[in-house]
């Protein structure tokens, strides 16, 4: 009976910590419009382009997706969704700084910065968390 019991514990905790893990990603927003950035962009602003996804682990592992679905060299339209809230629309404004581009947007805890390291976006969200997002394809 023992056995049992931590079988059949076992099998639930696994199920809850890697289930975020291999969720699927949510229906698109019913007004989403993807823009193809103008061929005439610089390669690394156009780069943030995209759909983006992540977890957020601060919050217990929170699935997050992020779609950059119009962006040029003054503004960026984007979508946020996490697993506790659903989907959410921002406008965000593209800065250089330091020969980088950044993508800032008022969230819902303050001013979301948005940056691009190598592959990923990192996307820090105040008071104090980064959230690291890879490319969906």
């Amino acid at each position: 009976m023992k056995i049992f019991v931590v079988l059949a514990v076992s099998i639930v905790l696994v199920s809850i910590l890697f289930c975020p893990m291999v969720m699927s990603a949510p229906s698109m927003p019913d007004d989403l419009q993807i823009v193809q950035p103008d061929s005439s962009l610089p390669k690394e602003l156009a780069a943030f382009f995209g759909k983006w996804e992540g977890v957020i682990l601060t919050g217990g592992g929170i699935q997050f997706f992020l779609i950059v679905e119009k962006i040029d060299e003054e503004k960026a339209s984007l979508y946020t969704w996490r697993s506790d809230s659903g989907w959410i629309r921002y406008e965000g404004t593209v800065t250089k700084e330091r020969g980088k581009y950044k993508i800032w947007f008022r969230g819902r805890f303050g001013v979301n910065e948005m940056t691009l390291r190598g592959n990923n976006l990192d996307l820090y969200v105040p008071p104090a968390t980064t959230i690291t997002l890879r490319r969906v394809s």
